[in-house]
């Protein structure tokens, strides 16, 4: 299935199914996406049902906002991918050194934003503003301690996710919170896929372009640590709830690890891609 939250005719979101181009209403069968990622496999398959209950509303007449909101910050694995890691550590003449276990920072719940949504551009806060697609992996059921060879059984479906991330205020606080949590800096969708029409996560092309120019070209089977290994390292002593959303990682090609650094700009368009899934389209937009 693909899950969608979004806006027609000024209602405020809606939760829909999307059939060949047409959304199809579900807020008469459940509230909230919250809601229906938590819904027994009796109640998925009512979900399925709906998808010859009616016509639905064309795709191109709505407007889909983040199809999950979560209920606590986006967990992020940092340096997933060997050749990003090492772009990094170049960039910064650190030793070049993988990862021994996951590098997890998170991004606030208020860094969220919709598959079309603007993304803020207000030199006084970052003029530093870097792009990293991303697989993003939604969690389905609640689990602590969860071991790898299970932990595919925890997830509800993927999304499309770009960690916008401002460079600037990343360095200056020798952390990663501050300058991965701006408005806007997670852009997410444009749809949820179930776990149960994406097979194989494991070998997703991965892209990310700049107007029109790609900058990132990668696939997931080269992520470092693969989503039961990630799944199961945060699980240890620390319960995961439907909902949660994990970023798994970006590959190389962003923008501060280039020579020289390039950085978004007002009226740049971000496109990010994942293999099997869609696309994000945002366009960086400066802020009155």
């Amino acid at each position: 299935m693909k899950l969608v939250r979004y806006e027609h005719n000024g209602r405020s979101p809606q939760v829909g199914l999307v059939v060949e181009n047409r959304v199809i209403d579900l807020s008469g069968v459940v509230p909230s996406m919250h809601a229906l990622i938590t819904l027994s496999a009796d109640g998925q398959t009512v979900i399925r049902q709906q998808a010859t209950a009616g016509q639905g509303i064309p795709l191109n007449e709505v407007r889909l906002v983040a199809p999950l909101q979560p209920r606590r910050n986006v967990m992020c694995l940092g340096k997933n991918y060997a050749d990003h890691a090492r772009e990094m550590q170049t960039a910064h003449n650190e030793p070049i050194e993988l990862p021994q276990f996951p590098v997890i920072f998170t991004k606030a719940t208020t860094s969220v934003s919709g598959p079309t949504d603007p993304i803020p551009f207000d030199p006084t806060v970052s003029e530093q503003i870097d792009w990293e697609v991303e697989l993003a992996v939604i969690i389905g059921k609640q689990g602590k301690n969860i071991p790898a060879e299970q932990a595919m059984e925890y997830v509800f479906g993927y999304t499309v996710l770009n960690d916008v991330t401002a460079r600037d205020l990343q360095r200056q606080g020798k952390q990663f919170f501050k300058g991965k949590s701006l408005d806007g800096s997670c852009p997410i969708g444009p749809w949820i896929v179930t776990a149960d029409e994406l097979t194989n996560p494991h070998n997703l092309d991965v892209r990310c372009l700049v107007n029109g120019v790609e900058k990132q070209a990668s696939n997931t089977r080269h992520m470092i640590f693969d989503i039961p290994t990630t799944i199961a390292y945060l699980s240890r002593g620390m319960t995961l709830l439907p909902g949660d959303v994990i970023a798994t990682g970006t590959p190389d090609g962003v923008g501060s690890a280039r020579t020289p650094p390039e950085f978004l700009r007002p009226g740049d368009v971000l496109t990010s891609i994942v293999a099997g899934i869609g696309e994000l389209r945002n366009v960086v937009t400066a802020v009155p």
